[in-house]
């Protein structure tokens, strides 16, 4: 796995848009933010242009995401937001650059578009707040600071964390390569050449605004597919706004999704403090993490890794 350098003071960074629309006013504060970090910020082109539901034209949005990915002055790309439209700009886009000279990209939502494509490739990632989470009610998030102290190289405060037990975790210890995001982009994906490879890693999910029942179709697709039973452990975070349809469906997401991964012996932690709601902590993907989980016990670490 190829670690992007870490970002020092002073570095240039972009932020952009290559997914949803996003309000002008949030944007824009969430790059004074990332000066205010000491870093110089260069805003796509794009980043505040409309159609329809998306932040401009798929070739606007691609060419904002292609002028950072191939610009060797930048060392970070953050994004303004997700909503949908990634898998449309990735089909724009020419990585051969990026690839030979990897920076940081971080986000989360749709930008799992861009992970997974990454995790093929074998490039470090950042699952990761945006603009929207940078702060809330004035005050910086601690999610955001930790993204920004994983950003500069400081690991420490991240390679063992305390997770709240959950009733549903399955006991277990296991390590391997972390991976995943949200779990409709995921599924999206199946038969892709951005499809997951499940040997060897343990998988994040979550996800937002979803009806129950079809967060069981989308587990079973995956299981369906071998990628379930291949996993090394399961990370679920949050899963927020879940919803019934005309009847209810009878479980909680968090047993749905215990239920699908029944058949197998791997751990399964539940309750990571990761997805569409606060707090957001950041998921460095491709790094190599372990996690032990007890009935009343569960911990999530991984070594420090410095560039």
């Amino acid at each position: 796995m190829k670690f992007p350098p870490f970002l020092l003071p002073g570095d240039t960074v972009a932020l952009v848009s290559p997914s949803g629309k996003h309000q002008r006013a949030t944007i824009e504060r969430g790059a004074a933010i990332l000066r205010e970090q000491g870093y110089k910020v260069r805003i796509g082109r794009h980043a505040f242009d409309e159609k329809g539901i998306f932040a401009g034209t798929d070739r606007a949005r691609a060419a904002d995401m292609q002028k950072a990915l191939d610009d060797p002055a930048i060392k970070a790309i953050f994004f303004s937001r997700g909503g949908y439209g990634c898998i449309r700009t990735h089909e724009g886009l020419d990585w051969s650059k990026f690839l030979t000279n990897p920076k940081w990209i971080a986000g989360f939502s749709d930008i799992t578009v861009f992970h997974a494509f990454l995790a093929r490739q074998k490039i470090a990632s950042l699952h990761s707040v945006m603009t929207g989470s940078f702060e809330a009610d004035g005050t910086l998030t601690p999610s955001f600071l930790r993204l920004m102290e994983i950003l500069r190289g400081e690991l420490t405060n991240f390679c063992h964390q305390e997770i709240s037990p959950h009733p549903l975790n399955r006991p277990g210890t296991a390590s391997g390569i972390l991976t995943g995001g949200n779990l409709s982009i995921l599924q999206s994906l199946r038969g892709t050449p951005l499809d997951l490879r499940p040997k060897g890693k343990i998988l994040f999910i979550e996800d937002l605004n979803e009806l129950y029942y079809h967060l069981d179709r989308m587990l079973r697709n995956l299981k369906a597919g071998g990628i379930l039973q291949n996993l090394s452990g399961l990370i679920v975070g949050h899963f927020t706004g879940m919803k019934d349809g005309t009847a209810p469906y009878g479980q909680t997401a968090a047993e749905i999704i215990r239920e699908a991964v029944a058949d197998y012996d791997y751990p399964v932690l539940f309750n990571y403090p990761a997805g569409h709601e606060l707090p957001n902590d950041p998921l460095l993907l491709g790094a190599k993490v372990k996690i032990q989980v007890t009935r009343k016990h569960a911990t999530f670490s991984h070594p420090p890794k410095r560039g």
